[in-house]
C-alpha cells in the first residue's frame, strides 16, 4: 500500500522542513488564507514542471509567484502607481497583481508560461509567510489539487487528492477565505480584473479612486485562467515548423530525444529538449530553449515531434500556439 506524504502542523519546524523540500526541488502543500497551494521553487523550471505533472494540468497556464514582501515582489515585477497602491493596501492578503516582469527577475520562464508579465502575491497566512521567509525565494503555488477538481481548503483535501506526490503537507487548519485571490492586471492600459476573488471590486475601486475594467469578451473566450487570461502567448520572432523530421538550410533545431540529431550541416543552432526522452525535462526546458534558438538568427525553428501524452500535451499546445500564423 502506498504511504501518504509527510505531514506537519504549521509552525517553525514545518517552515524549516518546507524550505528544505523546496530547495531540493520538491513539492510542498502550504496553507494560505485563500486555498492550499501546491508550492515549488518558482526559479527552477524543473521544479515548476513537477507541478504541472502532478496536477495533470492540460496547458502551461502561468502560475502565481508567492513572495514574502512587497520588496521581494518588486525584485520580480515592475509596479506602476496603480499596482503599488493596491499592493500597499491589500498585501499581505488575497490579491494577485499581474505586472510586467522585471529585467532581473528570478522566476522561471515556465512559471510565467513565457509571458512578459508575472503574477505576484504576498499571502496573509502566517504559515505561508514563514515558509516564504525561510526559503528566501519566490514559490509558485497554484491550488493543491488535480486540475479540474475542487480547490482544497484543508490539509485532508490535499492528502486525498494528491497523495504521495507531495513531499510535505503543512497543516495550517481550514483556510480562512476559501476562494482564490482576486487577480488584477496592471500593465500598459487601465487596470483590469482578470479573476474575482478574496478582495472585492468595490474595495479595489475605492483604493484606486476609479472604476476598474474587465478583459474584453474576445480575450476572455480563448484565455486560460488568469494570469493566462492575457491574450498574448509566447511566440518567437522566428517561424516555428512543427513535426520536423529533417532540417532545411538555415533552420534552428528544437529536438526531442535525438529524433532529428545534431549532425545536420543545414542547422545553424541545435538544442534537444530532453535527450533522454523525459517530458518533464522537456517542459522545464521549453521556453528557455525557444528563447535561445530565436536568438540564433534563424528565420525558422524546426521542432521534432513530441509525444502527445502527459506533459507532452501541454508542450504541443504551447508549440502549436507558437507556430500559429501571426496577424499583421
Amino acid at each position: 500500500m502506498e504511504s501518504g506524504p509527510q505531514r506537519l502542523p504549521a509552525g517553525p519546524e514545518a517552515a524549516v522542513r518546507a524550505a528544505a523540500v523546496l530547495a531540493g526541488g520538491g513539492l510542498v502543500a502550504l496553507p494560505t488564507e485563500t486555498v492550499y497551494g501546491l508550492g515549488a521553487d518558482a526559479t527552477s523550471g524543473a521544479a515548476v514542471a513537477s507541478i504541472y505533472a502532478l496536477k495533470q494540468r492540460p496547458q502551461f497556464n502561468p502560475l502565481i509567484a508567492h513572495v514574502a514582501s512587497l520588496a521581494a515582489a518588486q525584485h520580480e515585477g515592475v509596479f506602476n502607481a496603480d499596482a503599488l497602491a493596491l499592493a500597499q493596501a491589500f498585501w499581505p492578503g488575497p490579491l494577485t497583481l499581474v505586472v510586467p516582469v522585471a529585467l532581473k527577475g528570478s522566476v522561471s520562464d515556465l512559471a510565467r508560461a513565457g509571458l512578459d508579465s508575472i503574477g505576484l502575491r504576498v499571502p496573509a497566512h502566517p504559515a505561508a509567510l514563514a515558509i516564504l521567509e525561510a526559503f528566501g525565494k519566490p514559490v509558485a503555488a497554484p491550488s493543491a489539487n488535480r486540475s479540474g477538481r475542487i480547490s482544497p481548503t484543508t490539509a485532508d483535501h490535499v492528502a486525498r487528492d494528491l497523495g504521495s506526490g507531495v513531499g510535505l503537507i503543512v497543516d495550517g487548519g481550514p483556510c480562512e477565505i476559501g476562494v482564490e485571490s482576486t487577480i488584477v492586471a496592471c500593465l500598459d492600459g487601465p487596470p483590469v480584473i482578470l479573476r474575482p476573488g478574496g478582495v472585492s471590486r468595490a474595495d479595489i475601486e475605492r483604493v484606486l479612486g476609479k472604476q476598474i475594467g474587465e478583459p474584453a469578451a474576445e480575450q476572455a473566450e480563448n484565455a486560460v485562467l488568469a494570469p493566462g487570461m492575457l491574450p498574448s502567448h509566447y511566440a518567437p520572432r522566428a517561424k516555428v515548423r512543427m513535426n520536423a523530421v529533417a532540417v532545411k538550410p538555415g533552420e534552428a533545431v528544437l529536438d526531442f530525444h535525438g529524433r532529428i540529431g545534431d549532425d545536420d550541416d543545414n542547422a545553424i543552432a541545435y538544442l534537444d529538449l530532453s535527450s533522454g526522452g523525459s517530458l518533464m525535462e522537456a517542459a522545464a526546458n521549453l521556453f528557455a530553449f525557444l528563447h535561445r534558438l530565436d536568438a540564433s538568427g534563424a528565420t525558422t525553428i524546426a521542432v521534432a515531434p513530441v509525444p502527445q501524452e502527459g506533459l507532452g500535451e501541454a508542450i504541443n499546445d504551447r508549440l502549436t500556439r507558437a507556430a500559429a500564423p501571426r496577424e499583421g
